[in-house]
């Protein structure tokens, strides 16, 4: 029930992507990278990770705040 919000200081590209390159987190993706991600898009032989904002910011809060 807490209220977030995020500063972006740039915006670098703007992507619009399909469902259809849309991947599970693969087991080869860095742990710290899976804990945070929903998943992935393969473009172009590179890999976009998808993050959980929600995930991100729980990894930002104190334990102790839970």
């Amino acid at each position: 029930g807490e209220l977030y919000s995020l500063l972006v200081d740039a915006v670098g590209e703007v992507l619009r992507l399909s469902a259809e390159t849309f991947e599970r987190n693969p087991m080869t993706l860095k742990s710290a990278w899976r804990e945070l991600a929903d998943g992935i898009h393969r473009l172009d032989g590179q890999l976009l990770v998808v993050l959980s904002v929600e995930r991100l910011l729980r990894s930002l809060t104190p334990a102790s705040a839970a």
